[in-house]
């Protein structure tokens, strides 16, 4: 029985740390800078890709119907279409508009300004203009989807925000703040592991050829093929280094010694990808999600701007929190 209960407790310090806010802070600011870019970089073709019939690449009626197979309740941006119309309003003013409203709710985001009903608005709109053009959409678009998700579940306002200043009173847990973050971590780990195992299975990664595709195939195409032929040895070097970061990340994440030099290498390997092959804000939310989850106390002290702890929280009475710069 003792056993239990001591191992029970373990599994409770584990999932409940004592965690600043600035993680939260790193993930808000980091997202909504990737939000506005996202906007900006898809302005000039915003109405061509959610064009319901005739402008588009791809139908987003289409689309939609694909979606609606597996259920009727994701968002959409056809929903918004169908509430315009109805007040007379046309397609590509709707479209417009949403646009505007997701720009717009980026920057609330960005300063913290009422960072709850940010958070929702900004997470519903981007999954519905991700749902509207799933067929053209990539991992870029579910990962900035899943952040979003979390400062929508997470303790609210964070540190650095317009919120924090004027909710002075405002009290969070910081056990729960942790507990957040810890998910955050079990999530990248199972992303990162799941990754590399699937290359290390596939032959390609291992001599270097999925490497060498992924550079020379449009639009990825940005560095000639005549320099790329001259590193021809490095591939398979290369193609193994990837998949052992990734499937070690949570192993070796854990270990205190190596947590900052496995941290350091996977942010090099995600702004190689960036500006080896143009996907920049594929490369940008996959740092922002690890600058969140492992930046603070590896790659900086974690800091001391910590939220008052409510003495009603269960755990405060039963079990003994370490703080997680402790561990």
């Amino acid at each position: 029985m003792t056993d239990f209960k001591s191992a029970k407790n373990r599994v409770i310090r584990f999932l409940f740390p004592v965690e600043s806010d600035q993680w939260l802070a790193v993930l808000r600011v980091g997202l909504s800078i990737q939000l506005l870019a996202y906007c900006i970089s898809i302005k000039q073709d915003w109405n061509y890709f959610l064009a319901s019939t005739g402008g588009g690449i791809l139908s987003r009626n289409f689309t939609e119907a694909v979606v609606d197979l597996n259920s009727p309740f994701i968002p959409r941006i056809g929903w918004g279409i169908t509430v315009g119309q109805y007040f007379g309003i046309s397609e590509q003013t709707t479209l417009i508009a949403i646009w505007w409203c997701l720009l717009t709710i980026a920057i609330f985001l960005l300063f913290g300004l009422f960072s709850r009903l940010a958070a929702v608005i900004s997470w519903l709109l981007h999954l519905a203009t991700v749902k509207s053009s799933l067929l053209l959409s990539y991992g870029m678009d579910n990962l900035t989807t899943i952040g979003l998700f979390y400062l929508v579940l997470a303790p609210s306002p964070a540190a650095f925000s317009v919120d924090a200043l004027w909710r002075r009173r405002n009290r969070q847990d910081r056990h729960l703040v942790g507990f957040f973050r810890r998910t955050l971590q079990l999530h990248l780990c199972l992303i990162y592991f799941f990754g590399g195992l699937n290359k290390a299975l596939g032959r390609g990664w291992w001599d270097g050829a999925n490497l060498w595709r992924a550079l020379t195939r449009p639009p990825f195409d940005i560095i000639s093929p005549d320099i790329l032929i001259r590193f021809k040895y490095v591939y398979p070097i290369a193609g193994i280094g990837i998949w052992l970061l990734e499937i070690g990340y949570p192993f070796f994440m854990w270990q205190r010694q190596l947590r900052r030099p496995w941290l350091i290498a996977i942010l090099v390997m995600h702004v190689g990808i960036g500006l080896a092959m143009g996907m920049y804000l594929f490369a940008s939310v996959m740092i922002v999600l690890n600058l969140a989850a492992f930046g603070p106390g590896t790659l900086w002290p974690p800091g001391s701007k910590l939220v008052p702890v409510r003495r009603n929280f269960p755990l405060n009475r039963n079990v003994s929190l370490r703080p997680a710069a402790e561990k």
